[in-house]
């Protein structure tokens, strides 16, 4: 089976949307340079990731970031995993939005932010996607190379539920354009990305954007390659920086002989189980929990 060569680029974003057009222009263009087949960028990456500026950096698709990808991916011919931008649709709805192109620039597929990151962690970090953004309703597969890709957006990857659906109808490579910040990256990054791995067998690209201190949101970087063993096979640091990772098809398909988890599941146990709503004790179950 033909081996995948991607890289990742953790570029730095600034407030200027031209500047990070160009930005991604060039690390597409260095990451072809060393081969790649397949090249991902980083959550939000022609904008900051601050919820009250959403509606100022929103286009339409097509728009100037679309075209942008699209001309990147025609002209190095290489597809593209363009990250995610701020998407505003035909009736104004805004999406969290992920595009990818093929290498002769035609649009693969879209995936809008299903979970949005609303969360409050007091003297810490206070976030409302849902504010300003609306969810997606699909999951986004593709084929590329061999591989059969789903999307998800950061915070999408703290629901195991719509990865493991995602492989169920065929996925064995999860790409996750995402902006973990430095409450949440040290401890959870690493730890979500190898747990999706290895509970779906599926190779995980995560893509973050670089550190910027001059931002008011901080991104953790550290994007990550992780195999389907949960091994993290390339991980960059917090700062500008490239990185690559050859994915074999092969190693997908030994991991799921070797410990074939995905033909053990007890979905008639599961879907029987979801059904009621108590606790399932030796007598059967139980309506109420007790307190």
């Amino acid at each position: 089976m033909k081996k995948l060569p991607v890289a990742l680029c953790q570029m730095k974003v600034t407030a200027d949307k031209d500047l990070n057009l160009q930005t991604a222009r060039n690390f597409v263009e260095k990451a072809v340079q060393s081969h790649a087949r397949l090249v991902v960028l980083p959550e939000i990456f022609n904008a900051p990731y601050e919820a009250r500026l959403f509606e100022q950096y929103a286009e339409p698709v097509p728009g100037p970031s679309s075209i942008a990808l699209q001309s990147m991916a025609r002209d190095f011919k290489v597809a593209i995993v363009g990250g995610s931008i701020i998407e505003k649709d035909e009736t104004g709805r805004l999406y969290n939005t992920s595009l990818v192109f093929d290498h002769n620039g035609r649009l693969l597929a879209r995936h809008r932010k299903v979970h949005l990151f609303d969360v409050c962690i007091p003297g810490r970090i206070v976030f409302q996607e849902s504010r300003v953004l609306s969810s997606g309703q699909n999951i986004a597969l593709f084929k590329l190379n061999g591989f059969t890709a789903a999307l998800l957006i950061c915070y999408d990857i703290r629901f195991p539920e719509i990865a493991r659906l995602a492989v169920l109808h065929g996925a064995d490579l999860l790409i996750v354009p995402a902006a973990f910040n430095l409450t949440t990256g040290p401890l959870h990054w690493d730890l979500l990305m190898r747990s999706r791995a290895v509970d779906n067998q599926a190779y995980v690209l995560a893509c973050s954007p670089a550190r910027n201190h001059q931002a008011s949101y901080q991104a953790w970087g550290h994007s990550a390659i992780v195999d389907p063993w949960g091994k993290i096979i390339a991980q960059a640091g917090p700062g500008e920086e490239i990185i690559h990772g050859l994915l074999d098809p092969g190693v997908v398909q030994e991991v799921r002989t070797a410990l074939p988890v995905l033909k053990q599941l007890r979905t008639d146990l599961y879907e029987t189980a979801a059904k009621h709503a108590g606790v399932i004790t030796e007598r059967g179950v139980d309506n109420e929990i007790p307190h």
